[in-house]
């Protein structure tokens, strides 16, 4: 505070015990200099890139009604930037006294979806809430972060690397088996990866994780082929189609194998440039099924070329690159932990959504993040990008 004293100008020091309060201006700045910038505009330019792609791959979709998708995916968008900057401002210390609730409230909500959820497409995971459908096992990605990151934290140092890599597949396990039920292989396969990616930044032995991956394996030789053998079906037809139709889609008549064949038409008829939103004949004659939500990268490419898909895979590298950046700069074990799992559940999506357009990888239903239509996933990784944001920030102030 500045008085007057004999005529000149004295600034007086706060009474002690108490501290100058920043003007709302130093604190704006302070807080736009802590942010990610890199990471926050590939995100946005991302998500903006995946309204525009949307809007026009919908626009006959609903009979009088263009703009249905791309009016309800921007509600979704604007929604997932106010749950961005809620998770930005998140404190990971407050993570220990939430592992539990977490997980409990993961696993009743799960199980709600069968009592009240809605069916479709062969599966029960959402649930109605007004005129939008959530998607519990999706919003509960960033559940199973937090809670695998919490508990890892906690008993790491008090079990041996054994008795902790069992630990934290179990803890996992339970709700990955309601998941399966519903059922929604793909995203149980995320919940799977974010297990992995916790146990290899928690420095278990090779060994662990190498068995994980037989166990998987073997299951899903046995879920696939050995079961059905003996007249035992775990799989829906449909889901089985989709793990085994990428194998010969030109060859499959099956729905899975036609969707394939569709997609990897319109990615070679973009050509170099594309073909522009009126002339992407595979979206607008609607000969590609799924094109907002699944399909969306062979939209994408159709109607931008090689070009705009190369952009997009490079718009996706950035985010993971700053994610990694955050994840090796994090102040403490439990936001290594956080940004590591987040990192390698974004990026395992991308790439089984992309290697799925292309058919190197088979149909799971995996959407690719900021791009396909769905609000779930849409706040989910929009949270996701918060949360790294907050790392980001917190390891500013520290250096600060």
């Amino acid at each position: 505070m500045r008085v007057e004293r004999g005529g000149q100008l004295t600034t007086l020091a706060p009474p002690k015990g108490r501290t100058a309060r920043p003007a709302p201006s130093e604190r704006l700045r302070a807080a736009l200099a802590d942010l990610d910038w890199i990471l926050l505009v590939a995100v946005f330019v991302t998500a903006g890139l995946g309204l525009f792609v949307l809007r026009e791959a919908t626009s006959d979709d609903v009979v009088g009604s263009p703009d249905y998708f791309f009016v309800r995916q921007s509600i979704y968008v604007v929604a997932g930037v106010v749950v961005m900057l809620m998770a930005a401002r998140w404190d990971s210390m407050e993570l220990p006294r939430w592992i539990w609730p977490l997980w409990w409230g993961l696993l009743a909500a799960l199980t709600i979806v069968f009592l009240i959820g809605t069916a479709g497409g062969g599966a029960t995971r959402w649930l109605d809430v007004g005129p939008f459908n959530l998607q519990p096992s999706e919003l509960g990605k960033i559940a199973i972060v937090l809670v695998l990151a919490g508990v890892a934290v906690e008993r790491r140092a008090h079990l041996s690397p054994l008795a902790f890599s069992l630990t934290l597949a179990a803890i996992a396990a339970v709700p990955m088996f309601v998941i399966a039920l519903q059922p929604d292989l793909g995203t149980g396969a995320v919940y799977a990866v974010v297990v992995a990616a916790i146990l290899f930044l928690s420095g278990v032995p090779w060994g662990h994780l190498a068995a994980g991956a037989v166990l998987v394996g073997l299951a899903a030789t046995a879920v696939l082929w050995f079961l059905p053998a003996v007249g035992i079906d775990v799989l829906e037809p449909y889901q089985r189609e989709r793990l085994t139709a990428f194998v010969g889609a030109e060859r499959d008549s099956s729905d899975q194998g036609y969707q394939l064949d569709q997609s990897t038409t319109a990615i070679g008829s973009g050509g170099a440039l594309g073909k522009g939103p009126d002339g992407a004949t595979q979206t607008q004659g609607d000969f590609l099924p799924e094109h907002h939500t699944d399909f969306i990268f062979a939209v994408t490419a159709e109607m931008l070329g090689f070009v705009g898909g190369a952009g997009l895979i490079l718009l996706y590298g950035l985010i993971v690159w700053r994610g990694l950046r955050v994840t090796a700069q994090a102040s403490t074990p439990i936001d290594q932990l956080v940004a590591g799992a987040i990192v390698a559940m974004l990026a395992f999506q991308v790439f089984v959504n992309i290697g799925m357009t292309v058919r190197l990888m088979p149909i799971t239903g995996i959407p690719l993040p900021l791009m396909s239509y769905g609000g779930s996933h849409i706040l989910t990784t929009f949270a996701a990008v918060g949360l790294l944001l907050g790392i980001h920030r917190r390891r500013s102030h520290l250096t600060s």
